[in-house]
């Protein structure tokens, strides 16, 4: 009898946290429309109200600053829309293909072998042009777990009249993740990685960008104060505030989940596995597993069919295995094909760990026709 499969692959959506089911299941025995001026359509627009409220206080905004949005992708792109009119636009070199696709033409700041942006090198790139600038960086890498010191990033983009958006989507609900206390102008969040249904994410605009004119990426009926058209998903989105409560609620619970990932590396080591920005601040959930000589699909198909689920790079990339631009900026060359991303979800145990070491190791022992 094979064992059940063991996910491992939280970065790409993580698991349902029972708060959140709750609250979804809740929100679908609602039948008004927010929009709406009677009694059902009051009681809806309560719970959007409610759901706002709770997610803008769990990540330091203001509620009035908080654009529901259908997940991080279109966050990402409202904010760059909206921030970037009349700017250059700036990108760490690592960032989610979700920013890139928003930005094609933007100037990619370079990262230090490590994953994180050197802040010499974005004060340089501000003080190259007069011209005013947006500068777009992702909190947490959401394949290596990097974390990009954003505080003093911001501080620099403030001295030099540059406006900073931040992807805080893989960082949100894993360590403290507020938009006052970062600095930024605008942060992009996505339900479904902090454990609710998929289908709901928000742009937080502090307070001064609030002025900035959003032309909405879906022209609708004048949802969002016209910010985003269309009926909101109340299931999805009550689902994304219990979601928020609960894991800003239990990031202690993250921070443990730093051993268990140790652990894991250190026997990943053991079979020639190099760690990809293991010198940095990670999340610490994730590790990017590059393992010389093995291509990433190989490894893939070992792991899913000894039951194991983790995943090469963003999985954003309809399904496709590709060489990592993340690790490719970060200098590992081949290696780029070689990596896989193991990050472990919050009801991971000491148990799940000792399962994947116990197949990584048979994986790597094991030739393979796919091998680079």
């Amino acid at each position: 009898m094979s064992l059940p499969t063991l996910y491992l692959d939280a970065n790409a959506s993580e698991i349902l946290r029972p708060e959140a089911r709750e609250a979804a299941v809740a929100a679908l025995d609602l039948d008004g429309n927010p929009s709406s001026v009677h009694r059902a359509g009051r009681q809806a627009r309560a719970l959007l109200e409610e759901a706002r409220e709770r997610i803008a206080a769990a990540f330091g905004a203001d509620p009035a600053g908080l654009v529901f949005t259908s997940g991080g992708t279109e966050a990402d792109a409202l904010a760059i829309l909206a921030l970037g009119a009349g700017r250059r636009v700036l990108i760490g070199a690592t960032e989610h293909d979700a920013v890139r696709a928003a930005a094609p033409g933007a100037a990619r700041l370079p990262v230090r072998p490590d994953g994180t942006i050197d802040p010499g090198t974005l004060r340089d790139a501000l003080d190259a042009s007069a011209e005013p600038a947006l500068v777009c960086l992702m909190l947490a890498n959401n394949e290596t777990g990097v974390l990009h010191p954003i505080a003093e990033l911001a501080g620099l983009c403030r001295d030099r009249g540059a406006l900073l958006h931040v992807d805080a989507v893989q960082a949100a609900g894993r360590v403290p993740v507020s938009l006052a206390d970062l600095g930024a102008d605008s942060l992009a969040l996505s339900g479904h990685k902090l454990g609710g249904p998929k289908g709901a994410g928000a742009l937080l605009l502090r307070g001064g960008t609030q002025g900035f004119h959003l032309s909405a990426l879906i022209a609708g009926g004048g949802q969002e104060r016209g910010r985003r058209g269309g009926t909101p998903s109340l299931p999805a989105i009550a689902g994304f505030a219990a979601a928020a409560d609960a894991a800003c609620a239990t990031l202690s619970r993250f921070a443990d989940l730093a051993v268990l990932r140790d652990r894991i590396e250190s026997a990943a080591r053991a079979q020639g596995a190099v760690v990809a920005g293991a010198g940095a601040p990670r999340l610490p959930n994730t590790s990017a597993l590059v393992l010389p000589g093995r291509r990433a699909d190989s490894q893939l198909i070992a792991l899913d069919l000894a039951g194991i689920a983790v995943s090469a790079g963003a999985a954003c990339s309809s399904g496709k295995v590709s060489a990592s631009h993340v690790l490719a900026a970060m200098g590992f060359g081949t290696g780029a094909e070689q990596a896989i991303r193991m990050s472990l979800p919050w009801n991971a145990t000491p148990e799940h760990a000792d399962r994947f070491i116990a197949a990584y190791a048979r994986m790597a022992a094991t030739p393979s026709r796919l091998s680079a």
